[in-house]
């Protein structure tokens, strides 16, 4: 999975340059209210190198997203399955500066694709708050559907969208 790209993204393993970034994005509750909440520094330290171990345990995660042309990292895309998770999620965010730029539907595309192509997965779905519009657009861009909802572990309700 770390091999995938897109026209104009690249998606790589996390490095210990993308910490300032992860730190100020989960550092405002704005960025930080539908991807587990606000983080101090130490916190945004473990979430990075939770995403490089479920890499390193499933083989795929939620993979830093950068521009090809700059090499400016704008965020994440990728795949989640611990062992307590309900199914296979797609799921992203984006740093506030690559908002409205087609990143999340040109790199959910990708990964969607390489979940249910590739890796063959039986499910796939993205859970999502409710309240998070602009994420439950992406979702139905990329091509799931709105199918229950569920109280996600202790992250309370979660609308399911489902892919295929």
């Amino acid at each position: 999975m770390i091999h995938l790209a897109t026209e104009r993204l690249i998606f790589r393993q996390w490095k210990a340059d993308d910490f300032q970034q992860i730190a100020m994005f989960f550092s405002k509750q704005e960025n930080a209210r539908f991807v587990g909440g606000v983080k101090n520094p130490e916190d945004s330290w473990r979430l990075m190198a939770t995403y490089i171990g479920h890499y390193e345990l499933m083989g795929y995660s939620y993979l830093a997203l950068e521009e090809r042309t700059s090499g400016k990292l704008i965020g994440t895309v990728g795949l989640w399955n611990s062992e307590p998770w309900p199914e296979p999620e797609l799921g992203y965010w984006l740093l506030p500066e690559a908002h409205g730029k087609g990143y999340g539907v040109e790199a959910g595309t990708r990964v969607r694709d390489y979940a249910l192509n590739e890796l063959q997965m039986d499910s796939l779905v993205s859970y999502i708050d409710a309240s998070n519009e602009p994420s439950k657009k992406l979702a139905i861009k990329l091509g799931a559907h709105p199918d229950q909802t569920i109280d996600l572990l202790e992250f309370g309700p979660h609308e399911v969208y489902r892919y295929r």
